[in-house]
Parts: structure tokens; C-alpha cells; sequence
């Protein structure tokens, strides 16, 4: 079964040591939604998803980014963001997948940072 708000299979970024991302993909497997799941430190999302999922996100930047992360803290994130252009981070994210939030989870016409298991079922309805 594919989403019906989706053509296409979703395409989920994971990290495979990430308990949140196995969640969410045995999530997604147990309601049966085709997806792509595509490793996040080793091919990020490209410059295009990132803008796309800004979009989703309302211009939020920062939930673009892994806050908890060591990545994200070692650079001094948390200051340099605010003042950061918006070209600069996706960047950084593109060449970076250890800062970008995970599960990064893209439809046709959604895109979803975290797995919060009302908000996907909301958009994967």
C-alpha cells in the first residue's frame, strides 16, 4: 500500500544506530507503506529535499538540524545558526548527515524531522 497523499514511495533517512529511526521504519513496515529508506551519514539529503523540507517545516532552520548531536554541539550550532544563512546550512547539512535530524521522512506533498508516530499517521493516512 502506498500513502494516499503520495504517488510514490516516501523515501525515509535512517541511521542505523538510532533506535527512533528503526521505530519508525517498523513502523512504517507493519502498516505497509512502500518507502525508500536511504542511509543519512552516507548520502544526506540533497539540496533540493532540504528546501523542500524547510517548506514543510514552515522556515523553521533549526528542526533541520540534529540539536542533540555531538556534530551539531562541537561546531557551536546553537549560536552560529541564527545568524547563518540559509544556503550556508543546507550546505552544511547536505555534506554533513550527523546534523541533520533523523528520521528525515519525505512525501510528494509532506515532509516529517523526528518520528512522532501521531504526526506520521496524520500524514501517511
Amino acid at each position: 500500500m502506498t500513502a494516499k497523499r503520495n504517488s510514490r514511495p516516501v523515501t525515509v533517512y535512517t541511521y542505523a544506530k538510532c533506535s527512533t529511526c528503526r521505530d519508525a521504519v517498523k513502523w512504517l513496515r507493519a502498516r505497509g507503506i512502500e518507502f525508500v529508506e536511504r542511509p543519512i551519514r552516507e548520502t544526506p539529503p540533497s539540496l533540493d529535499e532540504l528546501q523542500r523540507m524547510l517548506i514543510y517545516l514552515d522556515g523553521n532552520l533549526r528542526r533541520l538540524f540534529n540539536t542533540s548531536g555531538v556534530d551539531y554541539r562541537e561546531r557551536g550550532l546553537a549560536t552560529k545558526l541564527t545568524k547563518m544563512p540559509v544556503a550556508s546550512a543546507f550546505r552544511l547539512l547536505a555534506s554533513n548527515g550527523n546534523l541533520v535530524k533523523r528520521p528525515f521522512l519525505l512525501g510528494d506533498v509532506f515532509g516529517l524531522v523526528g518520528f512522532d508516530e501521531k504526526e506520521w499517521s496524520a500524514a501517511l493516512r
